[in-house]
């Protein structure tokens, strides 16, 4: 994989257009849903990608291949992500210190059997209750959330994409999960 993204960066380095649509082919999926789990909006989201697409096309010259490619692009999408929310409302920062993270996973349990349909009812409200409450944490800590509990990215990904040590990830990683804890603690 890495071979194959190293070469299209080059062609596209070279003015291969073609290049780059298999680029945005490969990771389309994932920036939309990084961008739809950090706005909560299919509309801004769609934006979004689209807008962090045409940025890493635009400024290909300064991705540094040492570095992974999907690391470069998720930075500039959730740079653009952070940069729509900080424009709609002002953060409300949850900086003091929280006691414990037991308890809390963020990724759905399905069962392997059939669900019924009330059960898929229920799966999808909680999905969406879920969501709602990831959307009203500040930026700061959804970002972190969305990108490990629905990314799937490890700390130090998560430290790359957003520029920060990875002692912060994890602080803002416990702070969110409890500010989720709150939340979510009728369920």
């Amino acid at each position: 994989m890495d071979l194959f993204i190293k070469k299209r960066i080059k062609a596209i380095r070279k003015g291969d257009q073609n290049a780059y649509a298999d680029l945005v082919d490969l990771y389309k999926d994932k920036i939309y849903r990084l961008c739809y789990r950090m706005l909560g909006n299919r509309h801004e989201a769609e934006d979004a990608a689209q807008e962090a697409f045409i940025r890493a096309y635009v400024h290909i010259d300064t991705y540094n291949p040492d570095m992974k490619f999907s690391t470069w692009l998720y930075r500039i999408a959730t740079n653009l992500t952070i940069d729509k929310l900080r424009k709609r409302k002002p953060d409300v920062y949850l900086d003091e210190e929280l006691n414990g993270t037991d308890g809390l996973t963020m990724q759905a349990q399905l069962p392997s059997r059939e669900v019924s349909p009330e059960e898929a009812v229920e799966s999808l409200e909680l999905q969406e209750t879920v969501q709602r409450a990831i959307e009203r944490l500040p930026e700061k800590y959804r970002s972190v959330i969305v990108l490990k509990y629905m990314e799937d990215l490890s700390l130090q990904e998560i430290s790359e994409i957003l520029g920060l040590p990875v002692g912060t990830v994890k602080t803002r990683l416990h702070r969110g999960r409890e500010a989720l804890r709150r939340q979510l603690g009728h369920l």
